[in-house]
């Protein structure tokens, strides 16, 4: 066994990225802080070919260093938009068609294993602050929450990884293995 080397990885370029079809779900951040988690977002957006981040509220935007330093590259390839009211942003995803799904611990939220994306509809996932989770008001217009099952002392995972894990979950439940089209 050995590592495979850059070019045997055989990664598209970012504008043959930019140009390729990409999955029918898009993540939205709800006013998270750090910066570290922005930029492992983007990256997780790029590594799986998700079509859109929404960066909600007071969530840090490109250009900034942090960001730049996690994402490594990944600013330029991903799509993304900045959204400064979550609440309208979700009732308008929902309006066109999208099943939106916040990822919180609420009194009706489906354990990650139950869960089954709408087989015909779009995906948004919301991910709230490090602190305060997905607000109320955003909850108000989703249409179902998830959470992942935990078995230790602490209540929740970093945002960066649940993305990841709510990401590839999604993908794999939809059966990808490739690119779309």
């Amino acid at each position: 066994m050995r590592k495979l080397t850059i070019h045997e990885l055989n990664r598209l370029t970012v504008e043959d990225f930019k140009n390729t079809e990409k999955f029918p779900l898009c993540v939205v951040l709800d006013n998270v802080r750090s910066l570290h988690n922005v930029g492992a977002a983007f990256r997780t957006c790029d590594a799986f070919a998700v079509s859109k981040l929404w960066l909600g509220g007071i969530t840090g935007r490109p250009p900034h260093r942090e960001i730049t330093k996690t994402a490594l590259g990944s600013t330029e390839s991903v799509p993304w938009e900045h959204a400064p009211d979550v609440p309208a942003l979700v009732a308008q995803l929902r309006a066109q068609g999208w099943q939106v799904v916040a990822v919180e611990q609420t009194t009706g939220s489906v354990a990650l294993p139950a869960f089954q994306p709408a087989p015909d509809r779009p995906l948004a996932l919301v991910f709230g602050n490090e602190v305060f989770g997905v607000d109320d008001a955003v909850l108000q217009h989703c249409d179902a929450a998830v959470e992942i099952p935990q078995f230790g002392t602490k209540h929740s995972l970093n945002v960066s990884v649940t993305v990841g894990v709510l990401v590839w979950d999604v993908l794999t439940k939809w059966g990808v293995t490739t690119l779309p089209g």
